[in-house]
């Protein structure tokens, strides 16, 4: 998301291209905007803020040539983005010739010196319409490929007012709707907050399917996997609806993690985790059913903890995007969800202790009136609880 206090940059003067300007706005396009002089005259914001590395608003420097010296220099100051100019003056460079009074020495005058030796190779391009992949584009870190359509814009009396240059990911449409189709838009903007990974604090929901492995053996493995599906969209729906951000899926287990800095407060963070695992405790009994099976089938254990120091951040690669935590609390919060066997949900003092007088309320929880009982000490502790946190203190969650 970007930095408070950033702007979008306003629209063009000109009432065609500012009309323009507005559709790719709304429709949430990467897009560039010039006029009939090729001079940079709106950018989207959505293309300001991915290239701004998805931490802010990338400063783009208007009124000048779309590939003029200033915005050469101004790329330099992207986190992410083109790493040159050269492939998309390859692509655009008869379009811009075509539209130069004074041929290729005046477009020499308006260009970047790196680009001279390109001009010579042009041919002057009157369509209307061009598309072309733009090689060497880093999003985020990664080089990729982006498609980019080049839109000649006239107005209502035919004159020429310039043109769009609008973007997108090299995939075509249908592969990105197969991957964001079950996508919450909710939670693709928290994982846009913790591109950048960092140390944040926050709740933390580790949950598994008790009994995972003789139900495995009983159904065909069709029924298990479409169980395991159920199970999984819906613990993914309630961490959304709570606020929280999903964490990896391993087998039949979930995570979810409850950011304060997105929650508002520690506190808010804690309910929210609790607020998930009692949504889930619920959406289980309907997956269960689905799945024709009777409720003592399909029960999950729960382990919930506070994450002070834990590492937040998102990882993506050529095969996935996750949002992962690093820490000790994360190894801990696993090793209170295997103690929890037979439908427990097990919360550790530090997860309490976070809530305020206002959430504990809300919840239903009276923090001063808890007992607890140190991990080691439950009769369903395993060996790696014993052996990697035998100290932490945990309590059983109630309806």
């Amino acid at each position: 998301m970007p930095e408070d206090g950033q702007e979008s940059y306003p629209l063009p003067e000109d009432p065609t291209l500012a009309e323009v300007a507005i559709a790719l706005r709304d429709a949430g396009h990467w897009a560039n905007v010039v006029d009939d002089r090729w001079r940079l005259v709106y950018v989207t914001d959505e293309m300001r803020l991915t290239l701004g590395g998805h931490q802010e608003l990338a400063n783009v420097t208007l009124g000048t040539h779309y590939f003029g010296p200033q915005r050469a220099f101004g790329r330099e100051q992207w986190r992410s983005g083109p790493n040159s100019p050269r492939p998309g003056f390859a692509a655009l460079g008869g379009l811009i010739l075509a539209d130069t009074p004074g041929g290729r020495d005046a477009l020499r005058e308006l260009v970047d010196p790196s680009l001279h030796d390109l001009i010579d190779g042009l041919t002057p391009d009157h369509r209307a319409m061009v598309s072309f992949n733009s090689a060497g584009a880093s999003i985020g870190g990664n080089v990729g490929a982006n498609a980019v359509l080049f839109v000649r814009i006239h107005d209502t009396s035919g004159r020429r007012a310039g043109a769009a240059i609008i973007a997108k990911p090299a995939a075509g449409m249908s592969t990105i709707a197969t991957l964001t189709s079950f996508a919450d838009a909710r939670h693709l903007e928290r994982m846009q907050r913790v591109i950048q990974a960092g140390q944040r604090p926050a709740a933390l929901l580790f949950a598994d399917l008790d009994g995972s492995t003789p139900l495995a053996k009983r159904l065909p493995t069709a029924s298990y996997f479409a169980l395991a599906r159920r199970l999984v969209r819906a613990a993914d729906q309630c961490v959304v609806d709570a606020g929280g951000l999903v964490g990896r899926h391993v087998g039949d287990g979930v995570v979810g993690f409850f950011l304060s800095e997105t929650a508002g407060s520690d506190s808010a963070a804690a309910r929210a985790c609790i607020a998930a695992a009692r949504a889930l405790r619920v959406a289980v009994r309907d997956v269960a059913a689905r799945s024709e099976l009777s409720p003592d089938d399909v029960v999950l254990r729960f382990g919930l903890h506070w994450g002070a120091t834990l590492y937040v951040g998102n990882i993506s690669s050529a095969g996935r995007t996750e949002v992962t935590a690093l820490g000790d609390e994360a190894n801990e919060a696993a090793r209170i969800e295997a103690c929890a066997s037979g439908g427990r949900a097990l919360a550790s003092k530090a997860l309490i202790e976070r809530l305020d007088a206002h959430d504990s309320a809300a919840l239903g929880i009276d923090p001063t009136r808890m007992s607890y009982t140190m991990l080691a000490e439950l009769a369903t502790a395993t060996e790696k609880a014993r052996r990697d946190a035998p100290a932490i203190a945990v309590c059983d969650l109630v309806e």
